[in-house]
C-alpha cells in the first residue's frame, strides 16, 4: 500500500505548485514558469539519492538504450505538459486549467493497456471512467453552452502529454535494474536535470530576460520548485510499484486540495456541481484501491 502514501504526498504538493505557477505566469513567459518547476529540483533530487544511498547502500545502476529512450522521452513531454497547463492557466482561471489536464488518468489507462501491457480489473476502469466524469464536472464542463473547443483540445493534449510522461517515467524505473526506491530516485534525478538544461538553454537563447524575471520573483519560483521536487516523488515512486492508470486516478484527490487553494488563497468561488464531483473523486479513489 505505499503507492497510496506517495500519491497523496504528490497531489498535495503538486496542487501547491500549480497553485504558485498559477500566480507566476501573470508575471513571466510559459517556458519561465515552466522552468520554475525544475530550476532547483534537480539538486533536491540528488540530495534525495544520497539519503537513500547513506540509508540503504546497493548497487549502482547499469542503463541500457531503453532506459535512456524512456528519459527523453518522458522529459520532452512533460516540458510541453507543463507548458499546456500554464496556457490553460492564462485562458481560464486555475480550477478550470488545473481539472481540464486531468483527463490524463483516462489516457493512462487507454494507452497503458494498449502498448504497454498494463492489466486494470473492471472495478479499476470504472474507478477510471468516474474519476474522468468527476473532474469534468468540476472543470465546469456540465452542458454543450459551457464547451469550448479550444480550451478542451488544449487539456486533453495537456492530459495527454502528462500520460506519456508517466507511462515513459513507469518504463524507464522498470529498465533500471534497481529495486525500489533507488530505481525512481535514479529516473526522477535524469528526468529533471535533463529538463532543466532543456529550458534553461532555451530562455538563455531566446527569453534571456525571463531568467531576470524568475530571479525577480525568487521567492515564488524557489517554491515552486520545492513543492514541484517533492511532488515528483512522490508521483515517481508510486508509479514505480503501480500502474500508472491507477495512481492518477487516486491522484485526483489534488483537485479536492486546488480547490481549497482556489477558495482560501486565491478567492474564486465554488460551483453547484463542486460537490457531486468530490463524491464522485472519493467513489473512483475507493474503487482503484479496491482490486489491491
Amino acid at each position: 500500500m505505499t503507492w497510496i502514501f506517495f500519491t497523496f504526498l504528490a497531489a498535495f504538493m503538486q496542487a501547491w505548485r500549480n497553485a504558485l505557477q498559477s500566480k507566476l505566469s501573470s508575471h513571466a513567459s510559459v517556458a519561465g514558469v515552466t522552468l520554475s518547476r525544475f530550476i532547483l529540483a534537480g539538486p533536491i533530487a540528488a540530495v534525495y539519492l544520497y539519503g537513500l544511498y547513506q540509508y540503504q547502500d546497493t548497487a549502482m545502476p547499469t542503463f541500457n538504450n531503453a532506459f535512456w529512450g524512456f528519459i527523453i522521452g518522458a522529459s520532452i513531454m512533460q516540458i510541453l505538459a507543463t507548458g499546456l497547463m500554464v496556457k490553460l492557466f492564462k485562458m481560464n482561471n486555475y480550477a478550470i486549467g488545473a481539472g481540464l489536464a486531468k483527463s490524463e488518468a483516462l489516457v493512462a489507462a487507454i494507452l497503458g493497456v494498449l502498448f504497454f501491457g498494463s492489466a486494470l480489473s473492471l472495478l479499476g476502469w470504472l474507478g477510471v471512467f468516474l474519476g474522468t466524469i468527476a473532474v469534468l464536472l468540476l472543470s465546469g464542463i456540465t452542458s454543450v453552452k459551457h464547451f469550448d473547443a479550444k480550451t478542451a483540445l488544449l487539456g486533453l493534449a495537456c492530459g495527454t502529454s502528462f500520460a506519456l510522461t508517466s507511462l515513459w517515467v513507469r518504463e524507464a524505473s522498470l529498465n533500471s535494474g534497481l529495486l525500489f526506491p533507488h530505481s525512481a530516485a535514479w529516473v526522477l534525478l535524469f528526468v529533471i536535470s535533463l529538463q532543466t538544461l532543456i529550458l534553461l538553454g532555451y530562455l538563455l537563447l531566446k527569453e534571456p530576460h525571463t531568467v531576470g524575471k524568475l530571479w525577480q520573483y525568487k521567492g515564488t519560483t524557489a517554491a515552486i520548485s520545492i513543492f514541484s521536487c517533492v511532488g515528483s516523488i512522490g508521483w515517481f515512486s508510486a508509479m514505480s510499484l503501480q500502474h500508472v492508470a491507477y495512481v492518477k486516478t487516486l491522484g485526483q484527490i489534488e483537485v479536492f486540495f486546488t480547490m481549497l487553494i482556489a477558495v482560501l488563497w486565491l478567492k474564486q468561488p465554488l460551483k453547484k456541481q463542486d460537490t457531486a464531483g468530490l463524491i464522485l473523486i472519493a467513489i473512483a479513489a475507493i474503487l482503484v484501491m479496491l482490486p489491491l
